[in-house]
């Protein structure tokens, strides 16, 4: 069993190609991209987190999608999941939903940039490619937005992640 990590994957979404320059011509392209991406390295019986900003779409699209995606979903809220709710983001198919955070060793998982304390380190997402703000320190951070890692998971192996 693996350790993976991902966060704004904006399914459906279709202006989010234009916002962050990414290289789909439409958003079943970058859906379908992003799926194949994430079920290439995560297995059945791997455990993913999901930094937040799954997806935009009705109940049913979004489920559709997350059926699709292997391995143990679990969820941290990003600022376009919240109108959904725990309870809904788990009947979606996530097994476990964080409203904030989630620590897991030297990790804090969160969905925005969060400063931490000496010896941890903030992995996050929301801010997509852009640059991190001058008033965090880049070597406590590590932004795992689809856009920055090839929109692909990336793995949590011994206090390490593998780009």
């Amino acid at each position: 069993m693996k350790t993976w990590l991902i966060s704004d994957t904006h399914f459906n979404h279709t202006n989010i190609i234009k916002y962050c320059d990414r290289p789909f011509h439409n958003v079943h392209e970058m859906n379908e991209a992003m799926i194949y991406n994430w079920n290439s390295v995560v297995s059945k019986d791997d455990t993913i987190y999901h930094l937040g900003d799954v997806g935009l779409g009705n109940d049913e699209q979004i489920k559709n999608i997350i059926d699709r995606l292997n391995g143990n979903k679990i969820l941290i809220l990003g600022n376009h999941d919240l109108r959904r709710g725990i309870d809904r983001w788990k009947s979606l198919g996530f097994s476990e939903v964080y409203k904030k955070e989630l620590r897991i060793g030297k990790f804090v998982l969160t969905h925005r940039p969060t400063k931490v304390d000496e010896g941890l380190i903030n992995i996050y997402g929301h801010i997509h490619n852009k640059p991190l703000h001058e008033s965090f320190d880049p070597s406590k951070h590590i932004n795992v937005s689809v856009d920055v890692i090839n929109f692909t998971p990336v793995e949590l192996v011994n206090d390490e992640i593998k780009f």
